[in-house]
């Protein structure tokens, strides 16, 4: 009985010492640590001098005329010329199914909404609460109305005017799927 008195109380204060010993010191010292290695990196920091390298730099370019992995270079600028070529010459490769539209619908919410509005006539948070002082596009115009789905398509990716590109922030095919929303939801139920 004496033994396992002795003992307990070895784990216990072995337990204190362990749960003391490795807690936070201070926002500076946060106690042992285990696997310094992963704590501190070897690796070069991005932006530190690297002798390994003639420039003395860390960060490196990409090698020339190579491009990221499933990153398809898009052809077009956002000037008048190649929002009518974009519009002329891309065709969506996506059907429009009831998926599409609904993730068209959640990618709408996500990245037009605030600007262009619920019912995409320019009267988004952004302009209506007075953060933005100029009205977004309406998607509902004669002009939109009449536009394909490869205009808006082009006008996601590349922007267009006070419009910033957002084709690094959204996926082709959600891209695609956007535009898709706009024409067979939003403008559709402006012509009913």
């Amino acid at each position: 009985m004496k033994k396992n008195k002795t003992f307990l109380s070895i784990i216990a204060a072995a337990g204190l010492l362990l749960m003391t010993g490795s807690c936070d010191r201070s926002r500076n010292d946060k106690g042992y640590e285990y696997f310094p290695d992963m704590a501190h990196s070897i690796a070069a920091e991005t932006y530190t001098p690297n002798p390994n390298f003639a420039d003395g730099q860390t960060m490196r370019l990409p090698a020339e005329n190579t491009i990221p992995r499933e990153m398809v270079p898009y052809p077009y600028d956002n000037s008048l010329e190649s929002r009518a070529l974009a519009a002329a010459e891309l065709i969506n490769p996506l059907e429009a199914t009831e998926k599409n539209l609904l993730i068209g619908k959640e990618q709408y919410r996500i990245f037009c909404e605030n600007c262009h509005g619920t019912l995409g006539d320019g009267k988004g948070y952004l302009f209506t609460s007075k953060k933005y002082a100029i009205q977004p596009a309406s998607l509902l115009s004669e002009k939109m109305l009449g536009a394909p789905e490869a205009d808006i398509y082009h006008v996601i990716t590349a922007g267009y005017q006070v419009m910033g590109a957002h084709g690094q922030m959204i996926r082709p095919d959600d891209r695609w799927r956007i535009a898709m929303f706009v024409k067979n939801e939003l403008q559709a139920n402006t012509l009913k």
